[in-house]
């Protein structure tokens, strides 16, 4: 179908596709680093992942260096439409040196910002509170040493000096996101010191207050890992509860809850206490697995509750899922490209016609509408996108994933 046919179909509807695509280019996504490289970094390992973070596989590819990583996100942004951002974590330094966690400094990541200019993207930050030996116990912000406790606080701050840094030389607000891995294997007795020790870790490293031009924080919750099955200390209810207090952002990721909860039910809830919300989109099957995002229900029903409850412009989309089964740029370019197509589907919705029925306990119409829309073509307005921004789709597309796949295969 021409675009011009699917044009007067959706209008049909009352929908305007040209204001559809319009707003989706204004809508970036904040491609993660840690996919292109199994969530290694490039520092020394000095302990376990800890939290239960795991990339599984050993696809040939793997990212292998700062430059070759480079390398693979230029070539993954050039067939997504659009001009989007990197979330990049700490472990991810590109020095001659060789700090500790506690020792990072703006410098350490200057080439990032330096590429970042380059590439006319924005950048987001990442501490990264897993992968080190004051890790190892599954306790960081909430450890009862209170040496390894300084240690943390001081990686934190430090990251969120490095984050308004690259606010500062990007004119972009760089949003800092605080994950920990904390938590117990099995039931523990104390549940609140270890919390009360978290939010005054939290504190200390927040206590400088930051230009929210430059820096944007933000705290991240979850339901379990491998290693804290029966206590994650930094929960839902305690970073929601957090966020509010302090007025951080709070980060929703996709894989962090149970299964029978939906993350595009919590967005308008949060939003009701929250200036602004972090998302960390994934696809959990059956735990924080973090798959590859399919244009599922899952991911619709987030789109579609984004647009409806008119919380784009305060919402901040990032990625987070590291498969190493298939190719990592395949998998970069899939899954953002997922992302834009459910947020298109969502805003080419009859949103007016539908609020209208819902308002008017008219059910049956809902209904109806819904379902009828879902045979509306749009593929047809997803291709002129794509046209339009200069990227392929079909087998084009597939070629193009294909023959970079091969270039990089030989990498040990």
């Amino acid at each position: 179908m021409s675009y011009e046919t699917a044009k007067a179909a959706f209008a049909d509807w009352g929908v305007d596709t040209e204001a559809a695509m319009d707003r989706l280019k204004k809508n970036p996504i904040s491609m993660h680093c840690w996919q292109g490289d199994d969530v290694v970094g490039f520092e020394p390992k000095t302990g376990s992942s800890g939290g239960g973070i795991q990339a599984t596989g050993n696809h040939p590819g793997r990212a292998r260096t700062p430059d070759e990583l480079r390398a693979d996100l230029e070539f993954a942004y050039a067939l997504i439409p659009g001009k989007h951002r990197l979330n990049l974590h700490a472990m991810y330094l590109d020095t001659d040196e060789n700090p500790d966690r506690d020792e990072i400094e703006f410098r350490h990541f200057a080439p990032w910002v330096d590429w970042a200019r380059e590439q006319g993207i924005g950048l987001d930050f990442n501490p990264t509170f897993f992968a080190h030996a004051k890790a190892d116990d599954n306790l960081t912000l909430s450890h009862p040493d209170d040496g390894i406790r300084d240690f943390w606080i001081e990686h934190g701050k430090r990251s969120r000096d490095i984050a308004a840094q690259m606010g500062v030389a990007l004119g972009s607000p760089c949003v800092n996101n605080i994950w920990v891995p904390d938590g117990y294997k099995d039931t523990p007795i104390d549940r609140m010191s270890a919390r009360r020790r978290l939010e005054a870790s939290l504190d200390a490293m927040l206590a400088t207050p930051k230009d929210k031009a430059q820096l944007l924080d933000a705290v991240e919750s979850k339901l379990f890992g491998i290693g804290v099955e029966a206590c994650t200390v930094g929960s839902h209810e305690f970073y929601m509860g957090y966020a509010i207090r302090k007025g951080t952002l709070l980060c929703l990721d996709m894989g962090h809850f149970h299964p029978t909860e939906n993350i595009a039910d919590k967005l308008s809830s949060v939003a009701l206490s929250l200036d602004e919300i972090l998302l960390h989109v994934s696809r959990p099957m059956r735990w924080d697995s973090d798959h590859v995002i399919l244009l599922n229900d899952d991911i619709l029903q987030m789109a579609q509750e984004l647009v409806s409850a008119d919380l784009l412009g305060c919402t901040h989309i990032g990625l987070d899922f590291f498969d190493a089964t298939i190719s990592r740029t395949a998998a970069w370019v899939i899954g953002t490209r997922n992302m834009q197509k459910a947020l298109l589907r969502a805003l080419l919705m009859p949103l007016d016609t539908l609020k209208s029925a819902e308002s008017a306990l008219d059910y049956t119409t809902r209904l109806t509408v819904t379902e009828e829309f879902k045979d509306m073509p749009f593929g047809a307005i997803w291709d002129e996108f794509s046209a339009r921004e200069g990227v392929p789709n079909g087998q084009a597309l597939i070629k193009q994933l294909d023959s970079y796949q091969s270039s990089v295969s030989g990498r040990d």
